[in-house]
């Protein structure tokens, strides 16, 4: 990792770069593979498939054979883990449901609020080296509970044309049955234009590499939604004397192997504390399964020595984490000013793995910066807000006026009519 010391702050935008490739870097094969699924359909995807994936598939949708064959395939111990961590998360976002809110903004002018879910929404789940099961209930969850009529799934298959059990035993859990072995920018383009198999959606969620995030955002271009640009994984650990080096070198590492294109930083007001967490990581990542995946992401992070708590708030919301842990005795000054960040966790024993699994929030974050703008998902990504009104006789006398005049000055004359013969019938 990189040692930093006191960056001024003209160079923080070059100390706090992310390891990404470009947009223009990628935008070619991403436009190239769009336009051959849009015109060549299932025949495109199952193409892109054999390529990327390694795989000749038959055919695309999963069978209801093989989700009952992942329930036998995934552990006790795993089914027991996955339960209870449905339930913390359905609890949380079950509590983020709102009441419609009605008021006569003035006599006889009624307006309301109401929510209606989503009605077709699509599911990404990246599989590769870690199939992210935990992501199937972090995304099914909230689109089940906000009421979401139709919800599919797509999760790139293995070389031998199966999607991961624990993936389809998660999905079938939550009651997610139309499930899709295709992953990659094939998948995002699939359920952006509909083929022969897949359906077309409404609203793309999931997150991946930086090709399924160039992928989403080109699906913009062509009326669909996405939950946010969710790309490589991150995290910013702040850490004073009163943080345990220990606890703080395992949180950077359990997001430097989530990828090689991982970025992790370490920001700090005591050099011991710094010095003492790079020893620690090399000692932690001699002894990890995924240690080359997170020695390619360490390279792309950083240590950082700043003098004050004032400076490091100022550094942390500049680069807007997509987890941000706080371990300071000053947690509550830190707690308080965080502006951008996807999510935060407080205390030394609020590893940022608790919001990955089981803890109840959820973990589909925005990344890359995106958290100066963009919020996380929750119940209100699968549902839209649709405002009502009725006016009464009363109302349009009482607003009649007010809306003739603004209409009037704006030179929309019909605006100014609609208003106008309903005035004159009541008289």
């Amino acid at each position: 990792m990189q040692k930093i010391y006191d960056p001024a702050i003209e160079s923080w935008s070059e100390v706090l770069k992310r390891p990404t490739a470009t947009v223009d870097d990628i935008e070619v094969t991403v436009n190239e593979i769009f336009n051959e699924v849009k015109t060549k359909g299932d025949l495109a995807i199952l193409k892109y498939t054999n390529f990327f994936d390694g795989t000749q598939l038959n055919k695309l949708a999963v069978s209801d054979a093989e989700i009952k064959v992942s329930d036998k395939s995934v552990s006790t111990d795993l089914k027991n883990a996955i339960m209870m961590a449905k339930a913390t998360i359905e609890k949380f976002h079950n509590a983020q449901k709102t009441d419609k809110i009605e008021i006569e903004t003035t006599e006889g002018v009624f307006c309301w609020q109401e929510k209606r879910p989503i009605q077709k929404v699509g599911i990404y789940i990246p599989g590769g080296t870690a199939p992210l099961f935990s992501t199937v209930l972090m995304l099914a969850i909230p689109a089940m509970l906000a009421g979401c009529p139709e919800i599919i799934l797509c999760s790139p298959p293995n070389r031998d044309g199966k999607i991961h059990p624990a993936i389809l035993y998660t999905a079938q859990l939550c009651g997610i049955t139309t499930i899709f072995k295709v992953g990659g920018i094939q998948a995002i383009a699939g359920m952006t234009f509909g083929t022969e198999t897949i359906p077309q959606v409404y609203k793309i969620f999931g997150p991946g590499n930086q090709f399924v995030t160039v992928a989403k955002q080109l699906a913009t271009k062509f009326g669909i939604a996405i939950d946010m640009p969710a790309g490589p994984s991150e995290l910013l650990v702040f850490a004073d004397d009163s943080a345990n080096p220990s606890f703080v070198a395992s949180d950077l590492l359990s997001q430097a192997e989530h990828g090689i294109d991982s970025q992790v930083i370490l920001v700090s007001t005591s050099k011991l504390m710094i010095n003492t967490v790079e020893k620690e990581v090399v000692r932690q990542l001699k002894v990890l399964p995924r240690s080359e995946i997170a020695k390619k992401a360490i390279k792309n992070s950083k240590l950082i020595y700043v003098d004050n708590d004032s400076i490091a708030l100022d550094l942390i919301n500049e680069y807007g984490p997509e987890h941000f842990i706080i371990c300071s005795e000053n947690e509550a000054f830190y707690s308080n000013g965080i502006q951008n960040a996807g999510s935060v966790f407080i205390g030394n024993y609020t590893p940022e793995s608790a919001g990955d699994y089981a803890s109840g929030t959820n973990h589909t974050l925005p990344t890359n910066g995106y958290a100066k703008q963009y919020s996380g998902v929750n119940l209100d990504s699968f549902m839209k807000s649709m405002t009502f009104q009725k006016i009464s006789k009363q109302g349009i006398q009482n607003i009649g006026k007010t809306i003739e005049i603004m209409a009037e000055a704006e030179g929309l004359q019909a605006h100014k009519n609609a208003v106008t013969l309903r005035l004159n019938s009541l008289k």
